[in-house]
This record gives C-alpha cells, structure tokens and sequence, in this order.
C-alpha cells in the first residue's frame, strides 16, 4: 500500500515510514481497503502531532494522536484508526441486532 507521508518539521528517516507502514498493514488485516491514506507529522513545542486521513467505502477515517514520543503517537493513531474500522465493519451488524426484537415466552401451567 502507498502511504503518503509529510512534515515541514522534521525528516521522515526510514524507521519512522515503517513504523508507520506497520500500523497501516494491521489495519489492513480487517479487509477493508483503504483509499489513498495521508499521514501528516508536526510538531509544536514538546509534543509530536500526528494525523492520518484515509478513505474507505461509504466514508472517511480521520484521527490525530499527540504524546512527546513521536513512536507513542504512531501507535495511538493506530489504535484510533482500528477502533474507527472496526466501528464501521461492525455497524450493520449492530444495526440488524437492534431491529429484531426478542420473543417471550410464556410460563407453562405446569410450572406454576
């Protein structure tokens, strides 16, 4: 996958494009394709600033992480960007579940 990656503040070194690239490939596991995803890295007094944008069918993922380790802010944008896919796979089945309703059942006079 192509994953388009800037910064104006600081040089994007090999480790940190594939500790990037990982975070993207355990999203991919979830089979859901992701369109042209971006991730921008800043950086503003001590804390790094990490955002990634991503389309996917029928919607758009965007989340932004920040922590004073920039590889802390990789893993928790990561983790935003699981729960948000995994929200969206998820969404029809939640959806079918809450339109069924749950049959009673009477007690039988034996019981009783």
């Amino acid at each position: 996958m192509k994953i388009e990656m800037t910064s104006k503040i600081i040089d994007i070194t090999p480790a940190i494009r594939e500790r990037i690239e990982s975070r993207f490939e355990k999203l991919e596991r979830l089979q859901v394709p992701l369109i042209t995803p971006h991730v921008i890295i800043s950086k503003e007094r001590l804390m790094y600033i990490v955002e990634a944008t991503a389309g996917i069918p029928n919607g758009k993922l965007f989340a932004q992480a920040e922590h004073e380790d920039l590889y802390a802010a990789i893993t928790d944008l990561g983790q935003k960007l699981e729960r948000q896919l995994n929200r969206h796979t998820e969404k029809p089945l939640a959806r079918r579940a809450a339109g069924k309703e749950v049959p009673q059942t009477e007690p039988d006079e034996a019981d009783a």
